[in-house]
């Protein structure tokens, strides 16, 4: 069998069990990046002799009876802006090449401390921003994977590797997942520490992970939920327990809010064919919900903060190299130059309202809202990340 098709919760249930090995599975995804990454081009740094030592260490700690994690011999991609102490973090930008960390970021500490083994560093767009990297689509190179998280959507598509970690500040999980055809999974504001992560928007940065199926990204995403006192947004409650929710049946049939939010009609007729088609096979479990006009003028908002905090956070590289940065990024960065104090505060100041409003939906008894995550299937070309 080629066990690069196996999910990372077979996977794992099989290394528990002692029928594969670690070094057998991180072999096999090895096969399979040798065999496609000059096709897809998910990977910006990948060591395979490193991976296997790795992989190899892993095994010996089972033989030996060490705990062994939940993650334990599974090979995971991590986005190339999340700092490895043992491997360069270069953030997608030239200016940043050569760059070698000297400690983990918080989510890698505690992704090794499960067992994962960090099979390399995935493509980000530049400095996780719009101007795409080398990826592809695995499933039609002519196309877009998507981004600012490409390599690790696009790796976990391609199945060079069941897992991978992405970062979101303006749908960076979500639309390459949904793009290269995976399951994308942003937890809540603060569930996951940044911490030597590449910062972008305090407000607004958060981590996500990639799988093949919800069960997968669970398993994930359980291992790095948690307090970090490195970062002050992240809060301190008990890890919940996502594998075994996710698995277990529903008490009762949920009801699901089917939103059409005040972009809809930028979803092309495909897409908003597709959605009225699930809304009408769901039947009575969904019911069309319009949001406050007040949602109207939320893409503004998050893009007054966005391109504020990228001015603030990326001054030095506009400074020493702004000739090496691309003009999409660098507009960015100009308009965001230019936003007053006041605009910045009273964007900020919308959060909590928006986030209540949404409470108040689920409170009227809708357990989930259904809405699209792109305006439609990946797009044909390589100049954008749709």
């Amino acid at each position: 069998m080629d066990l690069s098709l196996l999910g990372a919760a077979a996977a794992a249930s099989a290394l528990a069990e002692g029928r594969i090995s670690s070094e057998e599975l991180v072999a096999a995804c090895l096969a399979r990046v040798e065999a496609d990454e000059e096709r897809v081009r998910a990977w910006a740094f990948i060591d395979p002799e490193h991976a296997l030592r790795q992989a190899r260490f892993a095994d010996s700690r089972r033989r030996e009876g060490k705990a062994l994690g939940p993650l334990h011999g599974l090979p995971v991609g991590v986005k190339d802006i999340i700092d490895t102490a043992d491997m360069p973090t270069e953030n997608g930008t030239v200016l940043h090449a050569g760059r070698a960390p000297s400690a983990d970021a918080a989510l890698v500490s505690m992704l090794r401390a499960a067992g994962a083994i960090i099979m390399g560093k995935t493509v980000t767009t530049e400095l996780a921003t719009y101007s795409p990297g080398k990826t592809r689509n695995p499933h039609n190179p002519e196309h877009t994977p998507g981004g600012s998280s490409s390599g690790s959507a696009a790796a976990v598509a391609a199945r060079m590797v069941p897992l991978a970690i992405g970062t979101q500040t303006n749908g960076s999980v979500i639309r390459p997942a949904a793009y290269c055809g995976v399951v994308g999974y942003k937890p809540s504001f603060g569930l996951i520490s940044r911490h030597w992560v590449l910062k972008q928007s305090r407000p607004l940065d958060q981590i996500g992970v990639i799988a093949r199926s919800v069960e997968d990204a669970a398993l994930l995403a359980e291992q790095l939920i948690g307090f970090d006192q490195n970062d002050p947004d992240t809060r301190a409650l008990s890890r919940p327990l996502l594998r075994e929710t996710a698995m277990r049946e529903a008490p009762v049939p949920p009801t699901l809010a089917f939103v059409k939010t005040p972009m809809w009609k930028l979803a092309d007729a495909q897409c908003q064919e597709a959605f009225a088609g699930l809304a009408a096979r769901l039947g009575e479990r969904v019911e069309e919900v319009k949001l406050p006009a007040v949602f109207k003028d939320a893409w503004k908002w998050h893009q007054t903060i966005m391109e504020a905090d990228l001015a603030r956070n990326y001054e030095p590289e506009y400074r020493r190299g702004r000739d090496q940065l691309s003009e999409a990024l660098r507009g960015q960065i100009e308009r965001g130059r230019r936003v007053r104090a006041l605009e910045y505060n009273n964007a900020l100041d919308r959060i909590p309202a928006l986030n209540g409003t949404l409470n108040q939906l689920f409170e009227r008894g809708y357990d989930a809202i259904l809405t699209p995550a792109t305006a439609g299937t990946a797009p044909r070309g390589l100049a954008s990340t749709g």
